[in-house]
């Protein structure tokens, strides 16, 4: 029986499971949505014994999966235990932005049937689904996320690397005022560097604006401290890859995610970049006010 890598894509409804889907499909995934969790295994055993060549697979599983989520976890250590690897994807989504998406496509929630508000059963859905959330490989916040950008996210963390580092690594620059990303492994603050918003001629512009990088690259504070950031990530990497870290997300956060973060992010990705990492640069929060 030849072993198969299985990820499970689940989350809260409307956090952007079925795009998921999708983008595992288009990168060569064998994919399934809404298999009943009691079929897994069979499942499982049909694709080890095919005679094409099924690897790799994604199976969306969520709160409307028939028979339930129940013997879910027992089915996931079967996997592991016959030599398959399992990881578990959970997309999740701020209440205001799945509110908002439910009032935009006019759906229903699943666990609405009438007697729960919108809001009520989004909180319903969220404490059922707690204990896989804790279970996840990764937990994606797909609040602020475009189709491109989740894309490259999912890319970045289940796409072997072609380079000769064997790991991904995604930069991510935010706004501490709008939460620190749920899915970063390594979360570096630099709001103590020189503020280009405070700066008239700066503050509308963005850190990928050159008068924003030069502003904050040249200051005495950004000197001592970047090549620092630069040497601890060069030396802490390969110990990642050791263990046997295939992805790893590195944050970058200032107030509003908008100039230094943005900066820094695009020096640390550039930096990783030229040390054969394969790597991909986000800005989360680069648009908003």
């Amino acid at each position: 029986m030849k072993p198969l890598w299985f990820v499970i894509v689940t989350g809260l409804s409307g956090s952007g499971k079925t795009t998921a889907i999708k983008v595992f499909e288009d990168l060569g995934f064998f994919c399934v949505d809404n298999l009943p969790t009691a079929l897994i295994m069979t499942f499982a055993d049909l694709c080890s014994q095919a005679k094409e060549d099924i690897q790799r697979i994604a199976l969306g599983v969520d709160i409307r999966t028939q028979g339930g989520l129940g013997n879910l976890p027992e089915a996931l250590q079967r996997l592991t235990d016959q030599g398959h690897r399992v990881d578990i994807l959970f997309l999740d989504a701020r209440e205001e932005i799945l509110i908002r998406r439910y009032s935009e496509t006019r759906r229903r929630h699943p666990l609405d049937t009438g007697e729960l508000s919108v809001v009520e059963a989004i909180q319903r859905e969220r404490e059922e689904l707690l204990y896989l959330r804790n279970m996840a490989t990764k937990i994606l916040d797909s609040s602020e996320y475009t189709i491109h950008q989740l894309r490259d996210v999912i890319h970045s963390w289940f796409v072997e690397p072609e380079g000769d580092r064997g790991m991904n690594v995604a930069v991510m620059s935010f706004g501490f005022k709008y939460g620190i990303p749920l899915n970063a492994d390594c979360v570096f603050d630099v709001r103590f560097l020189p503020n280009p918003h405070f700066e008239p001629e700066l503050k509308e512009h963005s850190g990928n604006d050159h008068r924003v990088v030069e502003f904050v690259l040249t200051s005495s504070i950004a000197a001592e401290i970047l090549p620092r950031l630069k040497g601890f990530l060069e030396a802490a990497l390969p110990h990642y890859v050791q263990e046997g870290k295939a992805y790893l997300t590195v944050g970058v956060g200032c107030t509003g995610g908008r100039h230094r973060s943005v900066v820094v992010a695009n020096e640390v990705g550039d930096f990783l970049k030229s040390q054969g990492y394969s790597v991909t640069i986000h800005h989360r929060d680069i648009n908003k006010d």
